[in-house]
């Protein structure tokens, strides 16, 4: 009997492993791998509504001439960043520049003329002085009768007339002072005329727009170029009017961008009043942290809560996903073993589970490379 009892126990022993019938013997003397693991758990999760929208940055500028003319020199392309008053575009100015000069050609006529009219003023004021200092003596030596009337009225008209001399000296100096005023403005309006052929940035970004090249006529209200600042981007998306109730101003959603493989959370930073009358939706805005490679005009979803419901939930990093299966390490007598699954939606910290697993269900979390099912695992903090 002894015989007969000692191979059956190893027998039994043989096949009592963790792994598959297949490796039996592999199985039972592999180590055991260690392994964190996670809960299944029942959460509270709001239903949630997705709604898509684009890109766009938060501070952007099309620039345009204000003049119609000729493009000399295009000094960026897209994709460029630029600097803040950088020059970009550069316009023929020769006519401009002939304004200019001829303005400042007025202004120095008039300049010349002032120290001409101040002397003439000087001069008017002297005269005057000394037929008033006349006239009153002339005055006196009346009173007493030493001189003629003739030789009064003469001192008299002298002293008007050199009080209407000092008059017009004194209206010419005030015209050649309205006259140098007038042409400091000419020059000054001259000189921002010219400057409009030079177009520089209005502040710091990277150029996103170009549709102008070296030899093209700008013509006023034109685009020339786009420039976006950096680093202030916003997702605008459209809300059905039967959701607006569920979307306040301040909020925090979370927004996934495909092109970026990302999913954060954002705030509600605007909510356009205006419904459209083609799709009966409102604007809403988002704005969206920085991070490099955003750009404006790449796809983007908001979801917003709504009710609350019940789900059973895992962590992201239980989650193994081959193709279109997608699976989870369960935890079994001391094995982990394979568990397909069927997901729902997800957040950054939590997956739905839509079917396969149940509340209290341990799971390996996160799970190692080459665990295989049926390994024989321990468990540790």
């Amino acid at each position: 009997m002894r015989f007969v009892f000692l191979p059956a126990l190893a027998a039994v022993a043989l096949w009592s492993g963790c792994g598959r019938e297949s490796h039996p013997r592999n199985a039972d003397t592999a180590p055991a791998i260690p392994v964190q693991t996670a809960l299944v758990s029942s959460q509270q999760w709001p239903d949630l509504y997705a709604a898509t929208g684009t890109v766009r940055a938060r501070t952007a500028a099309v620039l345009s001439s204000k003049l119609m003319a000729y493009v000399r020199q295009v000094a960026v392309e897209v994709g460029d960043r630029v600097r803040e008053a950088q020059l970009l575009v550069t316009l023929d100015s020769q006519d401009l520049d002939a304004n200019v000069r001829r303005a400042e050609a007025g202004q120095a006529e008039v300049l010349s003329a002032i120290p001409e009219a101040d002397s003439g003023v000087a001069g008017a004021k002297a005269n005057l002085d000394l037929s008033q200092s006349t006239f009153r003596r002339m005055e006196e030596l009346a009173s007493k009768k030493s001189i003629s009337n003739q030789e009064f009225d003469e001192s008299s008209a002298r002293l008007k007339s050199a009080q209407a001399a000092y008059e017009m000296a004194r209206a010419k100096r005030s015209e050649l002072d309205a006259r140098r005023a007038q042409v400091q403005q000419e020059v000054r309006a001259a000189t921002i005329m010219r400057g409009y052929a030079r177009i520089s940035a209005p502040f710091s970004g990277v150029v996103t727009a170009k549709s102008v090249e070296t030899g093209d006529l700008a013509a006023p209200g034109a685009p020339l170029l786009t420039v976006e600042k950096e680093g202030a981007y916003r997702l605008e998306t459209s809300v059905e009017e039967s959701r607006l109730p569920f979307v306040k101003a301040g909020q925090n959603v979370d927004v996934g961008l495909e092109a970026l493989g990302r999913q954060f959370a954002a705030r509600v930073s605007e909510i356009v009043p205006a419904v459209d009358a083609a799709s009966r939706a409102y604007t809403v805005k988002i704005d969206l942290p920085a991070m490099p490679n955003l750009r404006s005009g790449m796809f983007g979803r908001a979801w917003f809560p709504l009710s609350a419901r019940e789900v059973v939930a895992i962590p992201p990093q239980a989650l193994l996903e081959r193709g279109q299966l997608q699976s989870v390490f369960v935890i079994e007598d001391g094995c982990a073993r394979t568990r397909l699954v069927t997901v729902g939606q997800r957040t950054r910290n939590a997956i739905e589970v839509l079917s396969g697993l149940s509340p209290g269900e341990k799971l390996v979390s996160p799970v190692p490379a080459h665990l295989m099912d049926g390994a024989r695992v321990e468990v540790r903090p």
